[in-house]
Order: structure tokens, then sequence, then C-alpha cells
């Protein structure tokens, strides 16, 4: 791959790395080339949903459910429609969150899930 062949072009000589020949050699390893690109590429793309329902675990969209959580008012429906909007999978880290947990595991938590018509998620 590192070696280079002369190539003439008019009265001038160009050298070309080997991988550039044309022979079955060169058409086989550039052939396995693609084939890798190939995979990586389709590797990144299966893996890009968990990365992106990752970055979508923000608590702070949670926010129209604060008054109801940390006070005793009802959900409203702004909350309500951002808890069934919210991956089930975040609600499972914040459970896990030792700084959120208290919020998601408290009495009036539960009473928000209960008011909203869902359950807490089982993780």
């Amino acid at each position: 791959l590192g070696r280079t062949l002369p190539y003439p072009i008019g009265a001038h000589s160009v050298k070309l790395p080997l991988c550039f020949r044309r022979t079955q050699a060169g058409m086989a390893a550039k052939a396995t080339l693609v084939c890798f690109m190939v995979v990586a590429l389709a590797t990144a793309l299966l893996a890009a949903p968990s990365m992106v329902e990752a970055a979508t675990c923000s608590p702070t969209q949670l926010t129209p459910c604060a008054p109801a959580i940390i006070g005793n008012a009802a959900p409203s429906a702004a909350c309500c429609g951002k808890l069934k909007a919210h991956p089930a999978s975040c609600l499972c880290k914040y459970k896990k969150d030792p700084n959120l947990q208290r919020y998601v595991n408290s009495p009036n938590g539960k009473k928000v899930f209960a008011a909203c018509k869902l359950r807490l998620p089982r993780c």
C-alpha cells in the first residue's frame, strides 16, 4: 500500500499508490475496504436511535409537572402530555438517579402518574 508505481502521463511520470493498480489483488482490496465501510456505517446507523434517545432524556422537559410533584396541585394537561411523550427508559433513569428519585418515587409523583392515567414504569 505504501509503495508506488510510475504511471506515464504524456512526458511526465506520476507515481500512483499500489492500491490504484488495476489488478485482481487491488480490486479485491478495494472491495474489502468498501465492504468494511458499509458494515461500519450500518453499525453506526443502528446505534443512532439509542444515542438519540439518550439525548432526549432531559428532566427539565417535565417542568410543567413541578407544581404537582413538589406541591399538592393537580397536574396540568401540559404535564400529562409531557409525561406521556417522555420515554419510559428516561423515567427509569430518573428513578435511579439520586438527585431525581425522590421526586419520581414520591407519593406526589405517584399521584401525578395516576391522575394522568399513566403507569410508573417498572425498571
